[in-house]
């Protein structure tokens, strides 16, 4: 069975990508780990529309963290190796290692991350779009 897009009406055109965005988003969301929470910060006069994506990341180091934006993709990746020297007689907290992506709008900008108390901070701004309004001439042919 094949399914249709809701992208492939005539009038939509170059949509493609956004179809890819949000196969990609379904994926994504069937991971749970680690929880995170997305908020909206308060906006001054001047400043730009500002959201914070925090990231519970307890028991990682800075050195144990990665934050890269792959085009519109903001990927965060956790990874903690195992101590082999340490000998448990009750593990019941893994080492373990993460990847969570969000897909960011274009022209949305990463303004800077920060570690702390477990906390993972992403900030990111959304400047505000200028309206562009352009006449197309028409071109006469005989």
């Amino acid at each position: 069975m094949t399914r249709t897009s809701p992208f492939s009406h005539p009038f939509l055109l170059g949509f493609d990508e956004i179809e890819q965005a949000l196969d990609r988003a379904a994926k994504a969301a069937t991971d749970g780990y680690p929880p995170y929470n997305i908020e909206r910060l308060q906006r001054g006069d001047v400043d730009p529309e500002r959201l914070r994506i925090t990231l519970a990341v307890a028991g990682f180091t800075r050195d144990q963290l990665e934050i890269t934006l792959e085009e519109n993709q903001l990927v965060i990746r956790g990874r903690q190796l195992e101590d082999k020297s340490r000998v448990f007689l009750h593990r019941g907290i893994a080492a373990r290692q993460f990847q969570r992506s969000f897909l960011l709008a274009d022209g949305m900008e990463v303004l800077g991350a920060d570690l702390s108390n477990g906390l993972l901070s992403v900030d990111v701004a959304r400047p505000d779009a200028q309206r562009v309004v352009r006449r197309i001439d028409i071109a006469a042919r005989d």
